[in-house]
């Protein structure tokens, strides 16, 4: 069983900057995609990033492109999402994910280990 914890959520103003990080413990995640999804009050889950195992194919939501970026360290069974220029539409709980092709998280919205979450709130 794999558990997945986020970090770093808070409160920010408009145009500032947030880090996440998800720990990974409990198996190795070899071959998994990694991702994050957000989900705001009375919304559906969004897709927001994903990274493959090897970090060289990567994947945004087009609201977040150029302002976010997910990056990983698989000796550390980490990843990250790194959050600039946030605006208040960008409210949301964050929740990291794992699952064996882009395409569960990205378009069927689903994971195969996914996190509990951590708050993110952009004030205007």
């Amino acid at each position: 069983q794999v558990q997945l914890v986020e970090s770093g959520g808070g409160v920010v103003q408009a145009g500032g900057s947030l880090g996440l990080s998800c720990a990974a413990s409990g198996r190795t995640l070899y071959r998994y995609v990694m991702g994050w999804f957000r989900q705001a009050p009375g919304k559906q889950r969004e897709f927001v990033a994903s990274i493959s195992w090897s970090g060289d194919s990567t994947s945004y939501v087009d609201s977040v492109k150029g302002r976010f970026t997910i990056s990983r360290d698989n000796a550390k069974n980490m990843v990250y999402l790194q959050m600039n220029s946030l605006k208040p539409e960008d409210t949301a709980v964050y929740s990291c994910a794992a699952a064996l092709s882009s395409r569960r998280l990205s378009t069927e919205r689903l994971c195969d280990y996914c996190g509990q979450g951590t708050q993110v709130t952009v004030s205007s």
